[in-house]
């Protein structure tokens, strides 16, 4: 087998890839909108299964925005829960939750939160759903019959988006509780096609706050990849 040789692009790749983070403190101040366009374009050169490209999505900001987190804190506040894929606990392996709850620790570490305190977790989750005060959210919609195979090339779709985010220096968080409440967005961007697969808050990063110091950790390649000869 030949040694690896790195190319042109490979060290520019991984110094991209290993950039990318969730942001959970935001600035208020605003993308400038030929950034976003540039950014949401070169998203679109995802790959997609026969190139059907199936997704669509909606950008909030500004007075847009405010409204809509005012709508999903009510609707969290009432339980008023709706969900296009469906979510449980128990989707996840003991593997998973391991590291879920590494995670956990970390975060609520850097938040100041106690692993009991479970009435300060959930006013962190509701105050999360005004976008960690990210100036702007988008919502990823898998088009056509909302299916498994599509919601896949909307996942592309989705690290393609973070990526060119982060060459852009913007900053950005996906969000699984945002797609908890999808007729509440649904409702309030009038929305009539489409499943809800996650919200990405994005702005720039508030450098000064703890929660933004996190570090994750990746599992071993032997543990997630197999190569077969």
């Amino acid at each position: 087998m030949s040694r690896s040789v790195p190319t042109e692009l490979s060290g520019a790749a991984e110094k991209l890839m290993r950039s990318r983070h969730a942001t959970r403190a935001f600035r208020p101040e605003a993308v400038h909108e030929e950034t976003m366009r540039a950014i949401f374009t070169l998203a679109g050169t995802a790959p997609s299964n026969s190139n059907a490209q199936p997704w669509q999505v909606e950008v909030v900001s500004g007075a847009k925005r405010e409204r809509l987190a005012h709508a999903l804190q009510s609707a969290h506040a009432e339980k008023r829960t709706s969900t296009d894929f469906p979510y449980s606990e128990g989707m996840y392996s003991p593997v998973h939750q391991v590291r879920r709850a590494a995670f956990g620790g970390e975060l609520y570490g850097a938040l100041g939160i106690g692993p009991d305190d479970h009435a300060a977790r959930t006013a962190y989750d509701a105050e999360s759903l005004r976008f960690y005060g990210a100036p702007h959210a988008a919502f990823l919609f898998v088009a056509g019959d909302g299916g498994p195979r599509l919601a896949a090339d909307v996942g592309a779709y989705l690290q393609t988006l973070l990526l060119a985010m982060t060459a852009y220096g913007v900053d950005s968080c996906p969000q699984g509780l945002l797609s908890f409440y999808a007729d509440t967005v649904r409702d309030e961007l009038g929305v009539t096609e489409g499943k809800l697969l996650v919200g990405i808050s994005f702005g720039h990063a508030d450098e000064t706050a703890p929660v933004n110091r996190v570090t994750t950790e990746r599992a071993a390649l032997a543990s997630t990849t197999t190569f077969h000869r």
